[in-house]
């Protein structure tokens, strides 16, 4: 499931939302036991190549209660992560 994306600091960041236990064939979602989250950062594309990306999962120790809770934190740990990179590092590099 995801959520729309936004612009920051001149990358695309897009919050990643899903469900912390897996649909099972034949059952509905599974919501009541909260949801797990990451990020998608990507480049804005150059003249003629795919912008690249990279997916950032968010360590947590329990799953968010709500989806609104998961993306406001994917969000957040997004940038966090721009932040922390300098003007020479590129976050599609970050190791962490």
């Amino acid at each position: 499931m995801t959520t729309g994306f936004r612009h920051y600091r001149g990358l695309e960041v897009c919050p990643l939302v899903y469900p912390h236990r897996a649909t099972e064939p034949g059952r509905g979602h599974n919501y009541d036991e909260g949801f797990d989250a990451a990020v998608r950062i990507e480049e804005p594309a150059s003249s003629g190549e795919a912008p690249r990306s990279r997916v950032f999962r968010l360590a947590v120790t329990r799953p968010f209660q709500s989806a609104g809770d998961a993306r406001r934190a994917s969000t957040a740990y997004a940038e966090r992560l721009i932040d922390r990179c300098s003007q020479d590092t590129n976050i599609l590099n970050l190791v962490l």
